[in-house]
């Protein structure tokens, strides 16, 4: 078969990896344009790019999907099957190209979490399960024919980066196995039931999406804070500063005497902020300016009044 890969993130580049390994013929790499980066405005390239530099695998980057120049480049190479990692949305003219189709890796259990943040809204949401899909694409985002998913359950102890990592790994298995499905002609792609089911949505998240609502339990607060950490970070404002929270533990059904929002500490160990129904106690954070530290550390150097 000759496959083409399209991704850009480290996320992507796991599963471009055991393609490799196991003697698939990539004839291209599809992945985003170099982007200026950094303090020093560097030019910077995807992981994926770096990768394929590596393998000398050719590589298109191209800045619109629809232009007759990029859809002359992929015609040209005469893919039979196209596989797509942590990438941009796909025109019908590119995705539809292959015979043997093209096929979707996506972070979650689909049909729940369709969208760009998968991984942080299953945290967020409280879920104690997700894992990884490979379906065909069709003209709506993430709401093509199944081919095959895997479980993996979400811990006390994940936050995004453990659970990212997890899934990356599990998913670069998952493609394999289907490639593997695909060429032996061994699949039964399904439609995803959504019929009776309440959906939950993953969209994009933006600065405004991190803000900590004190308002919700601690359960709630503390599911916010890992699902957000350690990028891009929830955060609140403190004595007129922005304050990232990297970590928390919560407590419940104490300092209800005390406002919504409200801080506590002893200067020395601790820093409480009050929830709806009790307080999170705060163990990792970064305030603007500064470097990120223990709480212990935070408030050596930082006095509140």
């Amino acid at each position: 078969m000759r496959i083409i890969f399209m991704g850009t993130p480290e996320f992507a580049v796991p599963s471009l990896d055991i393609l490799i390994k196991n003697n698939y013929n990539i004839v291209a790499v599809v992945t985003a344009t170099d982007k200026m980066a950094g303090r020093g405005k560097q030019i910077t390239m995807s992981a994926v790019k770096k990768y394929a530099l590596e393998q000398n695998i050719p590589i298109l980057q191209p800045e619109k999907l629809k232009s007759e120049e990029f859809l002359a480049e992929l015609q040209a190479l005469k893919a039979d099957l196209q596989i797509v990692v942590a990438f941009r949305m796909l025109p019908e003219a590119v995705w539809n190209m292959p015979p043997l189709g093209t096929f979707n890796l996506h972070a979650s259990l689909l049909p729940q979490f369709r969208g760009a943040a998968p991984i942080n809204w299953a945290i967020i949401s409280g879920e104690k399960q997700t894992g990884v899909t490979t379906f065909f694409l069709q003209q709506e985002i993430d709401t093509g024919d199944l081919i095959l998913q895997e479980k993996i359950d979400i811990l006390d102890e994940d936050n995004f980066e453990t659970l990212y990592n997890k899934l990356m790994n599990k998913g670069s298995d998952l493609v394999l196995k289907t490639v593997q499905m695909i060429e032996n002609k061994n699949i039964t792609p399904q439609k995803q039931i959504v019929d009776g089911i309440t959906l939950l949505p993953a969209p994009k998240i933006f600065r405004e999406t991190c803000e900590i609502n004190f308002n919700q339990s601690s359960i709630e607060v503390w599911n916010f804070v890992r699902g957000l950490s350690p990028i891009p970070a929830a955060w609140t404002m403190i004595n007129g500063k922005l304050l990232k929270i990297f970590s928390v533990k919560p407590f419940q059904n104490t300092h209800q005497n005390l406002e919504v929002g409200s801080f506590q500490t002893d200067h020395k160990h601790f820093l409480h902020f009050i929830t709806a129904d009790g307080y999170i106690s705060v163990e990792e954070l970064q305030i603007e300016g500064r470097k990120r530290l223990t709480i212990e550390e935070f408030l050596r150097g930082n006095p509140f009044k």
